[in-house]
């Protein structure tokens, strides 16, 4: 089965940029559904943005105009790039290709 690994978390300021990469040793051709998702300590998992086809995405209400969802099926990665970062989108971000979950990678928004 896929098993992705998510890159690219940090640390950064308010209006800042960042890139998470998800790498998996699978196929993502197969995989039609591949999502971003994020989840703070108590607070419930959410879907932040997800790539359905080529050419189809989904973004969370929150994100919308900010974050966008990207995939390379050849190299088996998806994308997400954070723009205009605000200290709400702090949390820990999940890469999930399929049913798949990744394992993480910690973003910090904070001046």
């Amino acid at each position: 089965q896929v098993q992705p690994v998510e890159s690219g978390g940090g640390l950064v300021q308010p209006g800042g940029s960042l890139r998470l990469s998800c790498a998996s040793s699978g196929s993502f051709f197969s995989i039609s559904f591949v999502g971003w998702y994020r989840q703070a300590p108590g607070k419930q998992r959410e879907l932040v943005a997800a790539s359905t086809t080529s050419t189809s995405t989904i973004y969370a209400d929150s994100v919308k105009g900010r974050f966008t969802i990207s995939r390379d099926n050849a190299k088996n990665t998806v994308y997400l790039k954070m723009n205009s970062l605000k200290t709400e989108d702090t949390t820990v971000y999940y890469c999930r290709p399929g049913a798949t979950w990744g394992l993480g990678t910690q973003v910090t928004v904070s001046s």
